[in-house]
């Protein structure tokens, strides 16, 4: 049975309401902390030298500075540890709302960090944004999946990778210098991500929780029925609740498996080790390291300084394009062609990329070639890695291990998101930015 329009539109509403405070939340606040860099660096200096009176070199600063971005992935594993039990024991779609007090603690201490003269509040602000965001980024394709029909799942969970490209792409354009990007407004862009949590508060609550919780986790086949009507439309499909029944009976008394009790299932292992290596190789691949130093990239690709964030705002276009376009066409292409085709387009890029830093200087055209090589690598990561990763535990895991699935996989994607940082770190030194 095909859904009717109402289905499709509530279907729909569903999927913004949950993304806007959801993977939008992760890629924006992956790309706002990008602009005020050098402000929070002068920052950083200036409250050292009231306290102690003694400057810090541009190394000490830097360093500063690199725990205020890493904040951010120590909040996401913590989220992401987080996620799992929050989704079995509030729902999907409550822990959803929950997740947004975080935030909004988060925003209170980025308004006043510059009052207070605290370089430690606006650490906590980023570790408080991270668990944010390693609980939506695992809560919300799961809950996609749960909530979508067969035959929609992978364009309806993908859609998680389209709001994360979105997020980056709006971060990037609120940290403009005319908007928030300026010396007296860098608290207020950091502290902006509260509006797209407050849409979520007033919006997801007017929406049903995911059918195949309410029926398998909960045993409320009547509430179940009800969440199916609204987001399928008057007529239930019979084939659709039989498979959900067959699974709740599949599964029994039995109750969701816990961390230790997915890693020590051995008929559980292939499927692990897939998610846990995609997972990985997601965060290895250095793309959020563009989106953290995407100045000092495109400075040592040559561009001038005043046209360095006009450019960084062509990054996020091209991930949001590529994603739009997986989008349409996964169904169609399959999960495992998207996903190797974009990592060997990635890597294709990568070496063309490092040829034409390498012979900066002594070849024409040479930064022109770096900065296209960069447009062209986040676009390979779109079509396909950004978010063929985040629908694997859905389709791989069945009901009861699925939430630890995907703190596995959490916790895989923001460990590895440290590793990154290390490769980027010389840029902010060879300049000695202050």
């Amino acid at each position: 049975m095909k859904p009717d329009k109402g289905c499709s539109l509530t279907l729909a509403l569903t999927v913004c309401s949950a993304a806007i405070g959801g993977t939008l939340q992760y890629g924006y606040n992956l790309a706002i902390v990008n602009a005020p860099t050098a402000f929070i660096q002068k920052f950083i200096n200036e409250t050292c030298m009231e306290r102690w009176d003694t400057p810090l070199d541009s190394n000490q600063v830097v360093l500063i500075w690199t725990v205020i971005v890493s904040a951010f992935s120590l909040g996401g594993l913590f989220g992401s540890l987080l996620a799992g039990p929050m989704a079995i024991r509030f729902g999907r779609r409550q822990t959803l709302l929950l997740n947004n007090s975080f935030l909004l603690v988060s925003t209170v201490m980025a308004l006043g960090s510059r009052s207070a003269r605290s370089i430690e509040m606006i650490i906590i602000a980023r570790l408080l944004v991270g668990v944010n965001a390693g609980v939506s980024m695992n809560v919300q394709p799961m809950y996609f999946g749960e909530s979508a029909p067969k035959a929609m799942r992978g364009a309806v969970a993908f859609s998680s990778a389209v709001f994360t490209a979105m997020g980056i792409l709006l971060g990037q354009v609120t940290g403009l210098t005319e908007l928030l990007g300026s010396e007296a407004l860098w608290p207020y862009l950091l502290a902006s991500n509260a509006v797209p949590g407050l849409l979520q508060l007033l919006t997801l609550p007017w929406f049903p929780e995911s059918p195949r919780y309410l029926l398998i986790d909960r045993g409320d086949r009547e509430a179940c029925n009800r969440a199916l009507t609204r987001l399928r439309g008057c007529n239930v499909s019979d084939a659709e609740m039989e498979e959900i029944l067959e699974e709740r009976k599949a599964v029994g008394e039995t109750r969701a498996k816990s961390l230790w009790e997915l890693l020590s299932d051995r008929s559980l292992r292939c499927q692990l080790c897939i998610v846990m290596a995609a997972s990985s190789s997601m965060m290895l691949c250095g793309n959020d390291s563009i989106y953290f130093y995407a100045s000092y990239i495109f400075q040592e690709a040559g561009i001038p300084m005043d046209k360095i964030q006009y450019v960084t705002i062509g990054t996020g276009a091209c991930e949001f394009t590529a994603a739009i376009m997986c989008n349409l066409l996964i169904e169609r292409l399959g999960r495992r062609l998207l996903l190797v085709g974009g990592y060997v387009l990635m890597a294709g890029w990568a070496v063309v990329f490092t040829l034409s830093l390498s012979l900066q200087g002594k070849v024409t055209g040479m930064p022109y070639l770096s900065m296209a090589c960069v447009f062209a690598y986040i676009l390979s990561f779109g079509m396909g890695p950004a978010g063929v990763t985040g629908i694997l535990p859905t389709e791989l895991f069945n009901q009861m291990a699925r939430p630890a699935a995907y703190m596995m996989a959490g916790s895989m994607m923001w460990l590895n998101l440290f590793l990154p940082y290390s490769s980027v770190l010389p840029y902010p030194r060879q300049r000695g930015r202050v």
